[in-house]
């Protein structure tokens, strides 16, 4: 049986991945429209899901609950990014420039993630707590991609 971390890793890995091809990619294309598109989808519902299936339990506990706040905050910025990114002409330089900023606003947040709020979760959630809130996390993603 999988647990959220393992759940949660999975998307971070497709979230980098998107996010290194996306800043690879040159002027307005379609590949970068893809690509972008892609991008703001999984990291979207991956916030939604995560907070809800993840953070709000984690709000509760005196030892997660300020890096649970933080992490929304995290992805209040990103949206922030693409807000930025989906008023600036994709041909700009300063398109590739925000593309840029929010993969490295992704790669510290999943960093921040795995490396932090990972090892705190993992102390103050049982074990059937952390099967039980993959499978809650897994079908909403689901749900939200078909």
């Amino acid at each position: 049986m999988k647990t959220i971390f393992e759940a949660l890793r999975k998307d971070h890995d497709t979230q980098k991945d998107l996010a290194d091809k996306l800043i690879q990619t040159s002027g307005d294309t379609s590949e970068r429209h893809s690509l972008y598109d892609q991008l703001k989808h999984e990291l979207k519902i991956h916030a939604d899901g995560e907070e809800r299936h993840f953070y709000v339990p984690l709000f509760d506990n005196d030892m997660t609950q300020d890096h649970a706040r933080h992490g929304v905050a995290e992805h209040h910025e990103m949206d922030e990014l693409m807000e930025k990114l989906d008023k600036t002409e994709m041909s700009s330089s300063a398109w590739l420039t925000y593309a840029k900023e929010l993969r490295e606003k992704v790669y510290h947040h999943l960093d921040d993630e795995e490396h932090t709020i990972f090892q705190l979760a993992g102390k103050v959630l049982s074990e059937k707590q952390k099967t039980q809130l993959a499978t809650e996390y897994q079908s909403f993603i689901q749900e939200k991609r078909n």
